[in-house]
């Protein structure tokens, strides 16, 4: 063991954990997790339509400013990650902050967020590979995600690449770190040369970003805007992911927060650049194809069948990489809480192989849940949509969870300033700034879950005939609630029957208990 490697130890352990993974993941690997997550290769392929088809060119603003709040909700976070340098961040931190029943339900429903949020991405193959070769087309001719034989192949698709992430996440974080690592270099690459080559192949100026194409002034501008932010909105998350992998990283107190702020900054940077270079460069802004072909059809239009395709397939290593990600901060979620007993068969999802060095059963868990998940796309890929879009709302709701105990903690006294790093160096702090930043990182992440949940038809049932899917964004947030407070209950008989046994994390349990005192 390295000198570099002993102080997080003895830092881990003075919150009462003891050493279980493997600490090989360098500062480029964290913040390769984190910007994999966010994958805007991935997430702006797949849902540039969306944001277009509802705010026309003028939807290019709707990014900044989703930016914006995200990044102060990324200074919170990058805070916290110096403070609790631990696996199961947003669970850790919202524990820690708003006590053990807060705490909970937000590495609850971070939980069920991030394997929605897996098969969403899973799923996301079947956009690109069938246009990059028809023989990635299994079943049926349709590519389209809305028919019978694309929701089908799409499902067939995502299985495949779910098995092989388990397989790589179960088997050593070092391979992970490095495929990460890899898949970024090539996503960051992908992304350069898109926005050079469109912006080569330019069909008007970037003030087409200053237009309001197929925007009706009559009906007025902020409603159709903000239901075309959802597009950024569901892009720029999971930059949290960082620091799930804090107890694997190398003086993580230093190297998270560093790699939170870098994955949002990184992740902002470029998706307006696609964005501006997928505007300028669309063969047309009016004939309605860039809302329902989105990116793939600009690439393909204007760079040439070889080319676009050859950059398709960037794209799927992107895929890849963020599918592999959420998939490592899913089981890093699971396997946090399930170390302080408070979840159920913790001590089975808490288990660290020692061949491996990785939390194998929770790599299970989040990989076959999210599979099962995919089958929902066969019969209905309407509701498949959905539930990916009210994930998250599930997943900023989690972090309103972390956000709010936070200030009331700074305007309590609670969170003042101070320690140092690994190295000796002060904790990243937002200083004197901090209580602005965390109360309208507040406001922003409140006002965006009201609009993710919206029940508007046109978002959640665009073909009509099903009440249930426009209103699914309140009815998944009472089941989630629901099912939670029966988990709740069920893992609160398990873990104080853990209590006068010889429990995992002995510490850990006495915490909680004085936390629930």
């Amino acid at each position: 063991m390295t000198a570099v490697d002993d102080r997080p130890i003895a830092d881990l352990q003075g919150f009462g954990y003891e050493q279980q993974l493997e600490r090989k993941v360098g500062t480029f690997a964290s913040f390769a997790v984190g910007f994999s997550f966010v994958s805007i290769l991935t997430t702006v392929f797949q849902l540039f339509g969306l944001g277009f088809g509802f705010g026309g060119t003028a939807f290019f603003w709707t990014w900044p400013a989703v930016f914006a709040g995200q990044m102060l909700v990324a200074l919170c976070f990058a805070e916290l990650a110096a403070r609790y340098p631990l696996s199961g961040a947003i669970y850790q931190w919202s524990r820690r902050l708003g006590g053990a029943v807060v705490g909970w339900f937000a590495g609850w429903t971070m939980i069920i967020a991030q394997i929605v949020t897996l098969a969403a991405a899973a799923i996301a193959l079947q956009v690109v590979l069938p246009v990059v070769w028809s023989g990635f087309q299994l079943i049926g001719t349709d590519p389209s995600l809305g028919s019978v034989s694309g929701a089908g192949n799409a499902v067939v698709l995502g299985v495949i690449l779910l098995g092989i992430t388990t397989a790589l996440n179960a088997a050593s974080i070092r391979m992970t770190a490095i495929a990460s690592s890899v898949g970024v270099v090539c996503e960051l690459v992908g992304v350069a040369l898109v926005v050079v080559l469109l912006f080569t192949h330019a069909e008007r100026g970037p003030g087409v970003v200053l237009h309001a194409t197929n925007l009706d002034p009559s009906t007025g501008y902020l409603g159709p805007l903000l239901v075309s932010s959802l597009m950024a909105a569901y892009v720029l998350v999971g930059f949290d992911s960082a620091g799930e992998l804090s107890e694997e990283t190398h003086v993580p107190r230093r190297t998270a927060p560093r790699t939170i702020l870098r994955a949002v900054a990184v992740s902002g940077l470029g998706g307006a650049l696609l964005i501006v270079a997928a505007l300028m460069a669309a063969p047309s802004v009016t004939d309605g194809r860039l809302a329902t072909e989105g990116l793939p059809y600009v690439l393909t239009s204007q760079l040439g069948t070889v080319p676009g395709k050859l950059l398709l397939l960037d794209v799927a290593v992107a895929i890849f990489v963020c599918t592999l990600a959420i998939q490592t901060s899913a089981s890093r979620m699971i396997f946090s809480m399930a170390r302080d007993r408070v979840l159920p068969c913790s001590q089975q999802l808490a288990a660290v192989s020692r061949r491996t060095g990785t939390p194998v059963a929770p790599t299970v868990v989040a990989g076959v849940l999210a599979a099962a998940l995919l089958v929902v796309n066969i019969g209905n890929p309407a509701l498949f949509l959905a539930l990916t879009s009210v994930c998250i709302m599930l997943m900023y709701l989690a972090y309103l969870m972390v956000t709010v105990p936070m200030l009331l903690a700074r305007l309590r006294g609670r969170l003042a300033a101070g320690g140092n790093d690994e190295i000796g160096r002060p904790l990243f702090s937002t200083g004197r700034w901090g209580v602005l930043v965390n109360a309208v990182a507040v406001l922003y992440g409140l006002g965006m879950a009201i609009n993710l949940g919206w029940p508007r038809a046109e978002v959640f049932d665009p073909a009509g005939g099903h009440w249930y899917l426009r209103f699914l964004g309140p009815i998944t947030l009472g089941v989630t609630v629901l099912l939670g407070l029966l988990a709740y209950a069920g893992q609160r008989r398990e873990y104080h029957a853990a209590i006068g046994t010889a429990p995992i994390g002995a510490a850990p349990l006495a915490r909680v208990a004085a936390e629930e005192a």
